[in-house]
């Protein structure tokens, strides 16, 4: 596996890292076999880059990973700010609050300290105001994270993290759907020298190439529930794409790519030319996903031509179908 620096924080990462929403149960239950072997599988691919959060399951997803006993080298994210103690009230965001919920995930995950803590999506004001930021910092000087970070949901909210010193890696929603941070943050995170975590980068699945517009979801799954933003960010669910577009617009790329490339790890391909992204957490159900997502890091770099070509597609087509703030 290929390593990358994760900014700042000086941690070398995998490429391809795992997200871990689908190991708590909220996602569709995922028995505990399924999700240590995936921790397995990730742990054999050389994987050592894990993201979690303090809601992944009412906390299940922390939980199973501290109960994984091999994690030797292995560099667990966690993230807070959306459990019903602090979201979505302004006033939520304060240091008690903040402590508690980092000391809920330090118990979970069974460590003293942890590697990275990262603000979950947490409301644009409160990135204005600033105040939250000091909070991290306080609470990384007090031994509770080596390191914080910010999961943005936009370009706003990516370029008022950095405004914080303290900021060692912003988490965006970055795909072919969803192309403008290479001009609007990428710059300023290679200056600052701010790791980038691409989440989403299957855009919720459409850019794996395998669905048509008939195809239907669980109730229980956020491509259902939230396909228009019901429930929480639309730009979450399809990268705010109307399913059936998304669908059509994945079915014209595969006419786009070279033949041979299947369309996940061409997408993935497409991420990782890019320089200043440190790893890629696409989540998974079974171990197989994982282990086609690393294969997408042997595929050799896109011809720039096509790149141009992708980048006007997605100017032209994609961009004005996209609902919610970029």
């Amino acid at each position: 596996m290929n390593i990358r620096k994760l900014g700042k924080t000086g941690y070398e990462v995998s490429e391809i890292g795992l997200g871990t929403w689908q190991l708590g149960e909220s996602f569709g239950a995922l028995n505990d076999e399924t999700a240590a072997e995936i921790l397995r599988t990730a742990r054999s691919a050389d994987v050592n880059f894990w993201d979690t959060a303090d809601v992944y399951g009412g906390g299940q997803s922390e939980r199973r990973i501290g109960a994984f006993g091999d994690k030797k080298g292995v560099f667990v994210a966690t993230k807070l700010g959306r459990n019903g103690d602090i979201f979505p009230n302004k006033t939520g965001y304060n240091k008690r609050n903040i402590k508690e919920s980092l000391a809920g995930s330090l118990k979970r995950l069974g460590v003293d300290t942890l590697d990275l803590a990262q603000l979950h999506t947490i409301p644009t004001d409160v990135l204005r105001d600033g105040e939250v930021f000091s909070i991290m910092d306080d609470l990384r000087d007090a031994g509770m994270m080596r390191h914080w970070g910010a999961s943005v949901e936009n370009v706003e909210e990516a370029q008022l993290a950095m405004r914080a010193d303290g900021c060692t890696t912003l988490q965006v929603i970055f795909n072919l759907f969803r192309q403008d941070y290479i001009t609007e943050v990428f710059p300023l995170a290679q200056k600052n020298n701010v790791g980038i975590i691409v989440r989403l980068p299957l855009a919720s699945g459409l850019l794996s190439g395998k669905w048509n517009k008939d195809t239907k979801f669980a109730a229980t799954d956020h491509r259902n529930f939230n396909a228009n933003g019901e429930q929480f960010n639309v730009g979450e669910t399809f990268s705010g794409l109307p399913f059936e577009k998304g669908v059509g617009y994945a079915e014209q790329l595969k006419q786009m790519i070279p033949a041979g490339i299947p369309l996940s790890q061409f997408a993935l391909r497409w991420i990782l030319d890019q320089p200043v992204v440190s790893t890629i957490i696409a989540g998974v159900t079974r171990p197989d996903q994982l282990r086609a997502n690393v294969d997408a890091t042997k595929r050799e770099p896109i011809e720039p031509k096509l790149i141009e070509e992708l980048n006007g597609w997605y100017l032209d087509k994609v961009r004005p179908e996209i609902r919610g703030r970029i």
